[in-house]
């Protein structure tokens, strides 16, 4: 008797083995890592750039007169064109032609660009460049030595920017050119270019 109640408690204790291990349990679930507050998108999804675009560096003042719907200074960053001066002023009036026109040409601070008209004879508007005055700029379609800007020198044939500075250079330094002879004196000008010019500029 006593070995079959031995018998039967190894059978109990087996069983009850087996059903503590054969019980049914949770597996452990790794937790998904939360990216860190970088700043980098989600895998799928492209980046949200920070408001606000890169600005020019600067801003110049142009005036526009003639036939355009809003004459008078505008304001334009950096880099700006004739075409954009021109809408600035509220664009060209209808039937005015600017073929004359460089629109693609960069404006500088402080020009003047005439739509549609001529700068008379003497008047400061002469001083325009070149090209941004329908009808011609200067007075009898000649360069200005005394008001002449840079862009104006530098289409002159056989100037260049280079000549074209040495001729403002020499006007700041020494005054007015008092007769269009004066130009022989700018370095660079020698008496074959002289005559190349002496006919397109006046004093």
């Amino acid at each position: 008797m006593r070995a079959l109640a031995a018998v039967a408690a190894v059978v109990v204790l087996i069983a009850a083995a087996i059903a503590w291990y054969s019980r049914p349990h949770a597996e452990p679930v790794a937790a998904e890592p939360v990216p860190a507050a970088t700043g980098d998108a989600p895998a799928g999804r492209a980046p949200v750039s920070g408001g606000g675009g890169e600005t020019g560096g600067g801003e110049v003042v142009v005036a526009v007169a003639g036939k355009v719907r809003k004459p008078g200074l505008v304001s334009l960053p950096e880099g700006s064109r004739v075409a954009d001066a021109l809408a600035a002023a509220g664009g060209v009036l209808p039937g005015t032609d600017i073929a004359l026109l460089n629109l693609a040409r960069k404006v500088t601070d402080g020009e003047l660009i005439l739509v549609g008209v001529t700068a008379p004879p003497d008047d400061p508007a002469a001083g325009a460049p070149s090209g941004d005055a329908v009808g011609g700029g200067v007075a009898g379609g000649k360069v200005n030595l005394n008001t002449a800007t840079l862009a104006q020198l530098d289409s002159l044939p056989g100037v260049g920017p280079v000549l074209a500075q040495r001729i403002l250079d020499h006007r700041e330094k020494n005054g007015p050119f008092r007769t269009v002879s004066d130009l022989r004196q700018v370095d660079g000008i020698g008496d074959t270019r002289y005559e190349q010019l002496k006919e397109l500029v006046t004093v």
